[in-house]
C-alpha cells in the first residue's frame, strides 16, 4: 500500500502532457459526439421528458402572438364571445408554457447532474489508475480543470445546449412559417433584413472567438498565479515578497480585466445591432402592413401578430450566435475529457498476473537498468539482494538513484532491462494491488488527508479499532502529542494536515504505515522532520518495528542509518560500495568521505 506523497522523483519531461490552453474547438466534432451515447443512454428518458417540455414551451410561445392577433380582431369587430374564447385559450397556453418550462427545468437538471456524477466518477477512478509517470508530466491544476470545468461544459452541451439550439431553429422556422402563411408578401419583405443580420453575425463571430479565447486564457493565468502564491504564502512572507507578488498578480489580473472589457465591448456592439435591425423590421411591418390594412388586404389583428412575431424572431437569432461559441467550447472540453480517459496506464497488470501470496520480504534486483526518459538511464546494471527481515539503507548524493530504486520495488515504474523480484516473483508477473498491499511507505514529505487523526492512521486499514490505533500511535511515539490536542484522536487535521507540525505529520504517516502490518517497509528519511527527542523515540520504535520486516531506508542524514544491517552507497545510478557502517568507514571510500562531511548537524546528503 502506498501511504502518502512522493519519494523524491523523476524530472518533468515532455510527452503525454495535458496543458493546452482554454481554446475553442470545432462546432461539430464527430469523435466527441460518438462517445456521448454511453453517458446519454441511462438518462434518455429524463432528456426526452425535458425535450417534450421544451417543445411545449416553444409551441406556446409561437401561439401567443397568433392569439393576441385574433383577440385584436375580435375587439375591432366587437365580438365579445370570440374574445372570451381567445382569453381562455391564452390562459391554457400560459399554463402549458409554465408546465413545459417546469418539465424542461426539472428533468434536464436531473439528467445533467446524473451525467456529471457518472463522468466525474469515471474520471476520478481513471486518474487513480494511471501510473505515476503520468502525474510527473502533468500539473494537478490542469487535471482538476478536466474533472470540474470541462465536465460541466460538456454536460451543458448534451442536456441543454443541443436542445436550446434545436429550440431556436424550431422557433425561427415556426415564426417564418406562420408569417408566410398569414401574409406571404409582408413576410418576405420583413425577413429581408435576416441576410444582413447573418452577415453581421458572421463577421462578429470572428472577433468574438478571439476575444473569448483571450478571456479564457487570462482567467487560467489568474487562477494559476493565485494558486501558486497562496500555496507558497509562507515562503512569500518569509522573503517579504508581498509587494513584488502583488505587482505580478496585478499584471495578470489587469490582463484579465482588459480581456473581459474587450469581450463586453463586442457583446455591447452586438445587442444594439440586433435591436436596430428589429426596429427596421418593425418599421417595415408598420409601413407596408399599415397600407395593407388601409387597403383591406390585411386585418389589424394580423398586423399586431406580425409585430409580435418580429419581436420574437430576433431573440433566437441572437441565441444561435451565442450558442455557436458555446458549442465550440463544449466540443473542446469533450476533446480534452476523452483525451484524458483514453490515456492508458503505463504500468498494467498482465492478463495472466497472479495474486502475490504473503511474503517473507526478500527483494532481488538483477541487472536492472531504468530511466524516466528514453536513453537517459538513472540506474545502471543494479544487482542487489535484500534478505528477508534485513534493514538496508540507501545513501548517496541527490540524484544518485535512491528513490528510483525503491519506486521500482513497488512497481511505480517499469524497469527497462533486468528484473525486480519479491520472494522470487517478478513484480511484473503479479498484480500491483497484491504487491503494494504488502509494502508500507513513509515518504519524506508526509501527506495527510482532510479528516481526523484516527481516520488518517486508519487510512491503510479502515476496519482497525480505536485500541489498535492507540497502540500503534504509542509504538511510534505519537501518543503524547495526540493526547495534548483538545479532541485527541478526533482532532481534525485540516487539508494536507496543515494544523500539525511537519514532525507530527511524519509520526502519523509512520503510524499509518505500521498499522497495515506490511512485510516490506520503505522509509524515505522518516525522521527528517522531527526534533532530536522525537527522533530518538522514533529510532527506538523503528528498531522494534523493523524486527521481522524487510526495511529499505533512504537516508540523507547518515547518522540515522549507522545501525542498518547493510548500507548501499549509490553514485550516479550505480552501486559503488556496500557493507555495514563499520565496514564502510574502514574502507576509507565514498561513504567515509560522505559521513565525515555530512554527519555534522544540519548537513544532509
Amino acid at each position: 500500500m502506498f501511504h502518502g506523497g512522493g519519494m523524491g522523483g523523476p524530472p518533468h519531461h515532455g510527452g503525454g502532457r495535458f496543458d493546452s490552453d482554454e481554446v475553442l474547438g470545432k462546432v461539430y466534432d464527430s469523435r466527441v459526439i460518438a462517445r456521448l451515447p454511453k453517458y446519454l443512454a441511462p438518462v434518455m428518458g429524463k432528456i426526452g421528458v425535458g425535450a417534450g417540455g421544451m417543445l411545449v414551451r416553444t409551441l406556446a410561445i409561437l401561439a401567443v402572438p397568433y392569439l393576441v392577433g385574433e383577440a385584436t380582431d375580435y375587439i375591432v369587430r366587437g365580438n365579445l364571445s370570440g374574445l372570451n374564447t381567445v382569453v381562455i385559450m391564452l390562459a391554457v397556453v400560459a399554463l402549458a408554457m409554465w408546465g413545459g418550462q417546469y418539465l424542461e427545468s426539472i428533468f434536464l437538471a436531473r439528467a445533467g447532474q446524473s451525467i456529471i456524477y457518472r463522468m466525474r466518477t469515471e474520471m476520478f477512478d481513471h486518474l487513480h489508475r494511471l501510473s505515476l509517470s503520468f502525474f510527473d508530466r502533468n500539473k494537478v491544476g490542469k487535471l482538476m480543470s478536466r474533472v470540474q470545468n470541462d465536465v460541466q461544459q460538456l454536460q451543458e452541451l448534451v442536456t441543454q445546449g443541443m436542445l436550446a439550439l434545436l429550440t431556436s431553429v424550431l422557433t425561427l422556422a415556426g415564426i417564418a412559417a406562420i408569417m408566410i402563411t398569414r401574409n406571404p408578401r409582408l413576410a418576405l419583405i420583413t425577413l429581408s433584413v435576416v441576410p444582413v443580420l447573418a452577415i453581421m453575425i458572421f463577421v462578429w463571430q470572428k472577433y468574438a472567438r478571439r476575444a473569448f479565447i483571450r478571456v479564457r486564457r487570462a482567467i487560467a493565468t489568474v487562477n494559476s498565479q493565485l494558486q501558486e502564491d497562496i500555496a507558497g504564502v509562507r515562503v512569500v512572507q518569509s522573503l517579504s515578497r508581498e509587494d513584488e507578488n502583488l505587482e505580478q498578480f496585478d499584471e495578470v489580473n489587469r490582463a484579465h480585466l482588459d480581456a473581459n472589457v474587450s469581450a463586453v465591448k463586442l457583446e455591447a456592439l452586438m445587442m444594439p445591432t440586433v435591436q436596430i435591425l428589429t426596429g427596421v423590421a418593425f418599421a417595415i411591418v408598420i409601413i407596408v402592413g399599415g397600407f395593407q390594412v388601409q387597403d383591406g388586404v390585411m386585418t389589424v389583428g394580423i398586423l399586431v401578430s406580425f409585430l409580435l412575431y418580429v419581436q420574437r424572431f430576433f431573440e433566437p437569432v441572437l441565441e444561435l450566435a451565442m450558442q455557436y461559441t458555446e458549442l465550440q467550447r463544449a466540443m473542446a472540453s469533450g476533446t480534452r475529457i476523452f483525451e484524458l480517459l483514453d490515456v492508458e496506464p503505463e504500468i498494467q497488470d498482465r492478463p495472466d498476473a497472479i495474486e502475490l501470496p504473503p511474503v517473507s520480504g526478500e527483494i532481488n534486483f538483477q541487472n536492472v537498468n531504468f530511466g524516466y526518459e528514453p536513453d537517459k538511464d538513472v540506474l545502471h546494471d543494479i544487482n542487489l539482494n535484500i534478505k528477508p527481515g534485513e534493514t538496508v539503507a540507501l545513501v548517496g548524493q541527490t540524484g544518485s538513484g535512491k528513490s528510483s530504486l525503491v519506486s521500482l520495488t513497488a512497481r511505480f515504474y517499469e524497469v527497462e532491462k533486468g528484473e525486480v523480484t519479491v520472494d522470487g516473483y517478478d513484480v511484473r508477473s503479479i498484480t500491483q494491488r497484491s504487491l503494494r498491499q504488502q509494502i508500507g511507505i513513509v515518504p519524506q514529505d508526509p501527506i495527510l488527508f482532510s479528516g481526523t487523526i484516527e481516520e488518517n492512521i486508519k487510512y491503510s486499514k479502515a476496519e482497525a479499532s480505536r485500541d489498535e490505533v492507540i497502540e500503534v500511535a504509542k509504538t511510534v511515539g505519537a501518543q503524547n502529542f495526540i493526547n495534548r490536542l483538545d479532541k485527541g484522536y478526533d482532532t481534525q487535521v485540516g487539508q494536507r494536515g496543515v494544523s500539525l507540525s511537519a514532525g507530527q505529520r511524519q509520526l502519523i504517516c509512520l503510524a499509518r504505515a505500521i498499522l497495515a502490518d506490511p512485510r516490506i517497509l520503505i522509509l524515505d528519511e522518516a525522521t527528517s522532520n522531527v526534533d532530536t527527542n522525537t527522533e530518538r523515540i522514533m529510532q527506538k520504535a523503528l528498531r522494534k518495528l523493523t524486527g521481522g520486516r524487510t526495511c529499505l531506508t533512504i537516508a540523507h542524514r547518515l547518522s540515522t542509518v549507522t545501525g542498518a544491517d547493510r548500507i548501499i552507497v549509490l553514485e550516479q545510478g550505480r552501486i559503488v560500495e556496500e557493507g555495514s557502517h563499520k565496514e564502510l568507514l574502514a574502507k576509507q571510500g565514498l561513504y567515509h568521505k560522505m559521513f565525515e562531511t555530512l554527519s555534522s548537524p544540519g548537513l544532509t546528503a
